[in-house]
């Protein structure tokens, strides 16, 4: 502390009882020495950044502008922090304070990556500030950045507390409107975890009960469990005020468990005159000495900073240890959850290059394999694919059978009116083919356009499911997504554009009305035409050697009034060949070979590829899952300091 020194505090008799000796070892240094541990362990903790996952023990200071906050602090750690008008405290200040047996004294300030050591105390005024204006910028603002002020030295004791910005009610010099808000918010954010002690900071001279500070912490602790209260300005009380101060440090007024201690810190007028820390503590000894209602507070224990500084080590450290077995079950309980859910991410390719290769030959593999089993027998992770498929064909089985009304009413039509439309040079009761073969060419012709439309709903169907298991095999991964998602599309579209053309062909080859003579002999058999017609289908004189109707059996169903029936015959059987031909052509193009070229496709990918561009990774999933991967590592350092510090 320069050549500023206060001295150090030791037990006599009880907790109670304080002396400046530095020469007497007794019970408080064997309690100091006890509970170092425990704070060096949390501020470990802390280091590592475990209090982004868990809350850990500490104390919080609080107290509204011009409670006597600073001044608290600057009597516990030896060193001048910033003062002023407004709010001074504008980011969370985390005050280490670590007491060494030997040697200089040292400090360090750490805050959004920047570290800085330094030996001179007076610094820290400067350097605090600077860090403030660097997170919450030169003007009035503030900011919920941490700094962390590390403080090692002979003359003070193991502490750790994190003082936080005065509370405002009215906005003043360019403050935003809604300063107080943002300060409260700040505020609760560290008072109302369990794991925080509150320490408030109140004046003697206001009315306790209406200070925000301490309604804040009533708030979040209204049984008053964790909050320790601190009453400053002594000297400033009213005379006749003295009894009603001694009833609030009694507890009589508003009880807390913890209590209450009074402190008498520097004013504005000992800094101004540079009264020097030691003789401050000095002066505050002898005020509550010789004040006649306050010195059995001192006799008590609840009154100089000496008192404060062991009450909130031995608050600390008792609630460290009692906090200990918690925060072990709740790391352990934090672990598991992270590797649960590290699993939903998987483990993303390795780092190093050489072994990236085999990695994406594996990745392809899995996806070759995916695709072989959808083509092979429509397995897919939610719905088997032929499931899908199934109802397309089936209308256009539904289509084709309900078109068969529509071409025997043609038919019909054509019949009827053959004489005053369709009849050319033919002699007078002679019919020509070629009239009817047009009806079933256009008919045929028609159906085109729902083929195309069965082709275009496949190839959606199946489109999906590729894509469907590009993502699932390549979610982590846009580049590889990208690349398999166009491939995908590019073999889709080469398959239907065959496709087509193969329907098209078929539908042209229909419109040539052809069937083998056996094919059309078997639905007459089974038709009730020849019986209709007088015709005995056991009489071999009609049949030619094939069993086929001859020229006799022929000439007895050659009729205008059975071109209806017969026309109806032929169109069953290429109802039966469209039925089929269709799904089976489309789902050869678009599902089989569609598969075979995507494999062949995939497996060359490989060749002469960018590996690490084609594992990039998903920037939101990579970043989840480094986050992950470091608040595990967190977890594990954390169990492992608290197995090995304990």
């Amino acid at each position: 502390m320069n050549q500023e020194k206060h001295s150090e505090y030791y037990y006599q008799g009880d907790e109670s009882s304080f002396s400046g000796s530095k020469a007497q070892e007794g019970p408080q240094n064997h309690f100091l020495e006890s509970v170092r541990p425990l704070i060096e362990l949390i501020d470990s903790l802390r280091f590592i950044g475990l209090d982004e996952d868990i809350g850990l023990p500490s104390i919080a200071v609080v107290g509204d502008q011009s409670s006597g906050k600073s001044s608290v602090l600057e009597a516990l750690s030896g060193v001048a922090l910033p003062r002023g008008s407004g709010i001074v405290t504008r980011c969370p200040l985390e005050l280490k304070l670590q007491k060494i047996k030997t040697g200089p004294w040292s400090g360090t300030i750490s805050y959004d990556g920047h570290k800085e050591a330094f030996s001179d105390p007076l610094k820290v005024d400067s350097l605090v500030r600077a860090a403030q204006d660097d997170l919450a910028g030169t003007t009035v603002g503030i900011c919920d950045e941490l700094i962390t002020l590390e403080i090692s030295s002979p003359d003070v004791c193991d502490l750790t507390l994190i003082d936080l910005p005065g509370i405002t009610r009215v906005p003043v010099n360019g403050q935003p409107d809604d300063i107080g808000d943002q300060i409260k918010s700040l505020i609760l954010k560290y008072i109302d975890k369990s794991e925080t002690i509150i320490l408030v900071v109140v004046p003697c001279n206001v009315d306790i009960a209406t200070t925000e500070a301490l309604r804040m912490a009533q708030q979040v602790d209204p049984e008053g469990l964790r909050t320790l209260a601190i009453l400053t300005k002594p000297d400033l009380i009213d005379r006749g005020a003295e009894i009603d101060v001694l009833n609030i440090v009694q507890g009589k007024v508003i009880p807390l468990s913890k209590g209450y201690i009074i402190v008498r810190c520097r004013g504005q007028s000992d800094i101004n005159n540079r009264v020097p820390f030691e003789k401050a503590m000095e002066d505050e000894q002898n005020f509550f000495r010789s004040h006649h209602y306050f010195s059995s507070l001192l006799a008590d224990g609840n009154a100089s900073t000496q008192c404060l500084a062991l009450k909130l080590t031995r608050e600390l450290g008792d609630h460290i240890k009692k906090s200990i077995p918690t925060l072990t079950e709740e790391i352990q309980n934090k672990v598991l959850n992270v590797q649960r859910e590290l699993k939903n991410y998987d483990q993303g390719p390795p780092m190093n290059e050489e072994l990236m290769g085999p990695f994406l030959s594996e990745i392809i593999l899995n996806f070759s394999d995916q695709i072989n089993e959808l083509s092979r027998t429509g397995h897919s992770q939610d719905k088997n694919l032929y499931t899908l498929l199934r109802p397309v064909f089936r209308k256009w089985d539904n289509h084709l059978r309900s078109t068969e009304v529509l071409f025997k009413e043609r038919v019909t039509e054509m019949i009827e009116k053959y004489n005053e439309i369709h009849r050319g040079r033919e002699l007078l009761t002679f019919s020509e083919f070629c009239e009817y073969e047009c009806v079933i060419q256009n008919h045929v012709a028609a159906l085109q356009e729902p083929a195309m439309e069965t082709l275009n709903d496949v190839r959606e169907i199946v489109q999906n499911k590729f894509r469907e298991a590009c993502y699932l095999s390549f979610d982590q991964y846009p580049p590889m997504r990208y690349i398999i998602s166009n491939m995908i599309n590019d073999i889709q579209s080469k398959q239907e554009a065959k496709a087509e053309k193969r329907i098209k062909e078929f539908i042209n080859m229909e419109q040539l009305v052809f069937t083998q003579d056996k094919v059309l002999q078997k639905k007459l058999d089974d038709s009730d035409i020849p019986p209709k017609m007088g015709l005995n289908t056991s009489d071999r004189n009609q049949y030619d050697e094939d069993m086929v109707f001859n020229s006799k059996g022929c000439a007895m169903l050659d009729t205008r009034d059975l071109v209806t029936e017969k026309m109806v015959l032929y169109y069953e059987i290429v109802y039966q060949r469209l039925t089929d031909y269709v799904p089976m052509l489309i789902t050869l193009f678009m599902l089989k070979d569609a598969a075979k070229t995507l494999r062949h496709q995939m497996l060359e990918l490989r060749n002469g590829a960018d590996v690490p561009k084609l594992l990039s990774e998903d920037s939101e999933r990579e970043r989840i899952r480094a986050d992950l991967k470091h608040r595990l590592e967190r977890l594990t350092q954390a169990q492992e300091l608290i197995s090995t510090r304990l």
